[in-house]
């Protein structure tokens, strides 16, 4: 069963992979470089400091760092712990694949990229929820984008995206509830 599994999560990566071309790849490692979306969590935390106010602003900083630092240690306990070798670290495919990304890295179960942009796109989408209704289906968009990126680029299977989309939904959420307590706590008395 599991076999079979990764043998189509493998058929899948191949057609996404392959779908790219010359055209769009540096687009697409652009997309999937870490610094490229500094300027979007910038605007994020400006639009928190404007809704919330600056003891408020504190308060998401050091959520925000915490649930990055939680999501990308989990990813890496994962990627320990399955030791799934990345597509292009796989001397049977790399022949048959795209690669373009600038490294490969060791193990891919599940997408640190993946994990931390949908983390980010939970957490700012459903604090700025009450003033700005739409923007968390803009974030969550963006994030499905950044984890298509890592298949295009040819370092993660479409089951490492989804599990890292997964789990990076759920700390998104839980660390949206964790500033809701602290806000109550010691920011709105």
């Amino acid at each position: 069963m599991i076999e079979k599994l990764l043998q189509s999560d493998t058929e899948l990566f191949l057609f996404l992979n392959s779908s790219g071309s010359e055209t769009w790849d540096n687009l697409w490692l652009i997309i999937t470089h870490k610094l490229t979306f500094i300027p979007l969590y910038a605007l994020l935390l400006f639009l928190l400091y404007k809704k919330y106010g600056l003891k408020s602003l504190l308060v998401f900083v050091v959520v925000v760092a915490l649930m990055i630092t939680f999501t990308d240690q989990i990813t890496n306990v994962f990627k320990r712990g399955f030791q799934r070798p990345r597509p292009c670290g796989e001397a049977d495919l790399i022949d048959q694949m795209r690669f373009i990304a600038v490294r490969c890295g060791k193990y891919g179960f599940f997408s640190g990229h993946s994990s931390n942009s949908m983390a980010a796109a939970v957490f700012a989408g459903l604090m700025l929820k009450p003033y700005y209704k739409n923007l968390i289906f803009v974030l969550l968009f963006w994030s499905l984008v950044v984890a298509y990126s890592r298949i295009y680029v040819g370092v993660h299977y479409p089951i490492d995206i989804v599990s890292g989309l997964t789990f990076g939904a759920i700390s998104g959420f839980l660390f949206y509830k964790l500033s809701h307590y602290l806000l109550k706590r010691f920011v709105t008395k």
